[in-house]
């Protein structure tokens, strides 16, 4: 017998393995997988008009046409919409295969306009390419071409060519599956067909803009872009959105030194290669010509341009005052989430390290505490895979819109069921498994009571839960989320918890040290603080807290109340202008750096062109300020200071330049932050003749970087009241009246809607818009707000 013993190894075969063959070459692909993806995968491309990766497969421009053999002799077979089978042979170079190819091109360009040179698509047209490289050459059609009237404006942003449509159902699949805004559709039969909306609706979507990306000619193009340039004379750089916190990656182009073009890339992780409207067009900002272009200091009443170093100079003087006049305690920093990580580091640094004051923070008194982020964190991914979503939130469409089509594609496809709790029915609601609107103030007890439901505990143990948590309404206290949070995760023990933070880089501005040292004041304390004299010198990263503070008397006794004012910011905003001294930063796509969006993911910033004017990057500025205070930060340059939050703020060890590239890096949660406090909150019942106020955002405000880009700047609507129907009887005045706001604070006037999407109740109003301002009704220390409405 022998001594050792023969061992054989087991072969494992793949279940979802499938043997083809393509062009002769053999190929293992998927189970399910699409001919037209298989041939991808092996090297061969296969022309297509009509087929999206990210959409259903409708086989309508026939282009994908190729021969397939399943052992029954070849047959003409549409590539995208057959899935690979067993011992499959595919030929997609056969001499049928070309002469169908061939013949569709010709159809396509029978009434296909030749104007090309110009045509905004082309250099990057699929049509164009194609007839190129699979096309007859030539064509047998001499007939006149049909015409149309064009272009057609059917929105604000995107205007239609419709004797260019090849009629190929992207555009109205995308609006249809993937937004959610069938706002456009096919008209006419036949040889009519053709792309329209529906008579005075125009194509209204805040994701029209992804219509033009995916448009494979030119019969849909951009208001922003038209004519501006050719895709040869362009460069361009791979990039991050910082407009909200989603951090959907996208393509920066240029020419000459001038932003002319945002395109979004697909990024598996996050944005699957879609953008919002606002955050594909508002690089108009970037190039306005209301930038600040130097460093202005004031003398007298009057800001005047300066150079860096008087600046700088005239800065340090006023901290070292505040210093010698109340401490470092007596010096605030507010902002950095406007800017890069490496800007949001600096100014850490300099706030915390240098001035020694514990005063610092990334959040303008609209979030949660920062202390949400140290709980098990959710990926996007892992919220669009879920059994169940939590959403405790904002209106996802209004202030997150790409997490919005993810969370949406989830509800849609039967993935994830999503329990909603809202003050006012949302962009979700439709999509929502159940929904749970809530009085202000009666969070809590709708949360406990959901919990208490046998149906929803069940879904909840149906597998994992990921709870989205933000603030959904300005005019009500945190806390009374933070709570509801709570009581989620105290029934769920393995729930995980995706932050809903709005601001384009306020995760990870707070994770890599712009929040509160021990013993520090958030937003609203330093506020506070200022409005009662203790604060002797106020420093303003990239913030405008009267604008954005929800409480707009608060923040205007704040600015009128700090001694000296420190404004670091891209415009001379209404807080700036109050500012000591104005330094001129650079705006996006002017700088490098990395960004990290709310899941947690850390990718690269490109600087795609030279900074307006003489404007410098945050984190020079700070670096800069250190020096002149006695500080040497020792960063030379951005790659610096990214090596330093590598090496100093926990979690972010493998953050490297290599690895932030493409779909970047999730850093860590970092255990450095403070777990959040929770407060009670005790709501008395409100007074019949009272309603509950509801403030929120909306996508287009008068954020500066929508109301400072022209092709956005219109979009935003009039501030005014809105009140479910019935409610409106009930006041006794009418839809588009105008009626008394009064709460506690003041009175405003404004115009009320009727809008069913309202709670009987309630009252909502927009936030930042254009007309009279609701955060001068609104108390920070209440735990509600309620208004008497009175017509006039």
């Amino acid at each position: 017998m022998s001594d050792t013993a023969e061992t054989t190894e087991e072969v494992v075969v793949d279940p979802n393995a499938v043997n083809i063959t393509i062009n002769g070459v053999p190929h293992v692909a998927r189970k399910g997988q699409l001919v037209i993806d298989a041939a991808a995968d092996a090297g061969e491309y296969i022309p297509r008009f009509c087929y999206h990766e990210r959409m259903t497969p409708v086989g309508k421009c026939r282009m994908c046409l190729v021969e397939c053999d399943s052992g029954r002799g070849p047959a003409v077979t549409v590539s995208c919409m057959v899935p690979v089978a067993p011992d499959m042979k595919v030929d997609t170079e056969s001499p049928t295969t070309k002469r169908m190819q061939e013949g569709i091109l010709e159809l396509l360009l029978a009434n296909h306009p030749l104007d090309c040179p110009v045509c905004d698509k082309g250099g990057e047209c699929p049509l164009q390419d194609q007839a190129f490289s699979h096309g007859p050459g030539e064509s047998r059609y001499v007939e006149e071409k049909r015409h149309y009237e064009k272009p057609i404006a059917i929105s604000d942003l995107v205007f239609l060519d419709r004797e260019r449509c090849i009629l190929c159902d992207r555009c109205t699949r995308f609006a249809d599956e993937v937004a959610g805004d069938a706002l456009i559709h096919f008209n006419s039969r036949g040889n009519n067909t053709h792309i329209t909306t529906f008579p005075d609706e125009p194509f209204a979507s805040y994701f029209s803009g992804n219509t033009v990306q995916i448009c494979p000619v030119g019969a849909l193009t951009a208001k922003p872009y038209r004519f501006k340039a050719r895709p040869w004379d362009l460069a361009q750089q791979e990039s991050t959105c910082t407009t909200c916190s989603v951090g959907c990656r996208t393509v920066v182009q240029t020419s000459r030194d001038e932003l002319l073009r945002v395109m979004g890339v697909d990024s598996d992780p996050v944005n699957h290669g879609w953008l919002c409207d606002r955050g594909r067009f508002d690089f108009e900002s970037v190039k306005s010509e209301h930038r600040v272009q130097q460093p202005l200091v004031r003398v007298g009443a009057d800001l005047q341009p300066a150079t860096w170093n008087s600046a700088i100079a005239a800065a340090a003087a006023l901290i070292t005052e505040a210093l010698a006049a109340g401490g470092a305690g007596s010096v605030a920093v507010l902002g950095g989430a406007r800017g890069t990580n490496e800007d949001a580091f600096a100014w850490a640094r300099l706030g915390h390290e240098v001035i020694g004051t514990p005063n610092v923070y990334a959040q303008m008194g609209d979030g949660l505490p920062a202390g949400l982020l140290a709980l098990p964190r959710a990926t996007i991914d892992q919220m669009a895979s879920a059994a169940t979503v939590v959403l405790l939130g904002p209106d996802l469409k209004e202030e997150l819109p790409v997490l919005y089509l993810r969370l949406r594609a989830a509800a849609e496809k039967g993935r994830t069921r999503v329990i909603e709790f809202a003050p006012r029915h949302t962009g979700l609601t439709s999509y929502a498994w159940k929904h749970i609107g809530y009085e202000p103030g009666t969070q809590v007890q709708a949360m406990k009571s959901a919990l208490a439901d046998e149906a929803v505990a069940a879904q909840l143990a149906a597998g994992p839960v990921v709870v989205v948590a933000g603030r959904a309404n300005l005019a009500e206290s945190s806390a009374a989320t933070v709570a509801a949070v709570r009581e989620v995760l105290a029934a769920v023990p393995g729930a995980t918890v995706l932050p809903a933070f709005r601001r384009g880089n306020v995760v990870g501005a707070l994770q890599v040290g712009m929040r509160p040292r021990p013993g520090g004041l958030d937003t609203r304390g330093t506020l506070q603080a200022a409005a009662a004299g203790k604060i002797e010198c106020l420093v303003l990263v990239g913030a405008d807290p009267l604008s954005d503070f929800p409480d707009t008397d608060l923040a205007r006794r704040g600015l009128a109340g700090a001694t000296r004012i420190i404004a670091v910011d891209t415009f001379v905003t209404e807080s700036a202008a109050r500012a000591n001294v104005v330094l001129a930063a650079s705006a996006y796509a002017e700088k490098s750096g990395t960004h990290t969006n709310l899941e947690g993911r850390v990718t690269s910033l490109a600087a795609a062109v030279t900074p307006a004017g003489n404007c410098r990057a945050d984190w020079m500025i700070a670096a800069d300020l250190a020096l002149e205070l006695g500080t040497d930060l020792g960063y030379g340059s951005v790659a610096d200071v990214t090596s330093d939050i590598a090496a100093k703020v926990a979690g972010h060890a493998g953050v490297t330049p290599d690895a932030v590239a493409g779909d970047g890096v999730l850093a860590e949660v970092n255990p450095q932050l403070d777990p959040m406090n929770q407060v009670e909150v005790q709501v008395g019942e409100r007074n019949a003749y009272e309603y509950r106020l509801v403030v929120s955002r909306v996508l287009y405000d008068q954020a500066v970087g929508t109301a400072m880009s022209p092709s956005l700047a219109h979009l935003t609507r009039a501030s005014a009241v809105h009140l479910h129907p019935l409610d409106i009887e009930r006041v006794g005045t009418t839809d588009g009246a105008r009626v008394k706001v009064s709460s506690t604070r003041t009175s405003v006037v404004f115009g009320v809607v009727a809008d069913p999407s309202v709670l009987r109740g309630t009252a909502w109003v927009p936030f930042n818009q254009p007309g009279p301002e609701v955060g001068e009704l609104i108390d920070c220390f209440a735990a509600v707000n309620d208004v008497r409405i009175e017509t006039i």
